[in-house]
């Protein structure tokens, strides 16, 4: 399993609208490609911004190339993110997932 971590700032202003733009643009679309197995949204306030931190989690590189395209480590963004976002970061961090919540449970008991 693959991670895909982007991040992205506004002003602390935008915070609320911006969380409604991500839920009627990129989390559908995230959730609605085969492969996709989640997507967190992250909020974290810091002076006068809010970091949005977008963790979704994918069966493999196919599936991401089937969501980001060929150049997969891109970032995808919508049209009105230009409105928000006070940078726009060209590329997105993946990580191959080794543990999760099940492991934790598990490991607990």
């Amino acid at each position: 399993m693959i991670a895909r971590i982007w991040r992205g700032v506004t002003k602390a202003s935008d915070k609320d609208r911006y969380f409604d733009y991500l839920n009627k643009t990129g989390v559908p679309d995230y959730r609605s490609t085969e492969g996709n197995r989640g997507v967190w949204v992250l909020r974290r306030m810091h002076q006068d911004t809010a970091e949005f931190t977008l963790i979704s989690l994918w069966d493999s590189y196919d599936a991401l190339r089937a969501f980001a395209g060929p150049e997969y480590e891109r970032a995808v963004y919508y049209p009105e993110d230009e409105k928000f976002l006070l940078e726009l970061n060209p590329n997105v961090t993946h990580y191959e997932v080794l543990t999760g919540p099940d492991a934790i449970t598990r490991s607990s008991q």
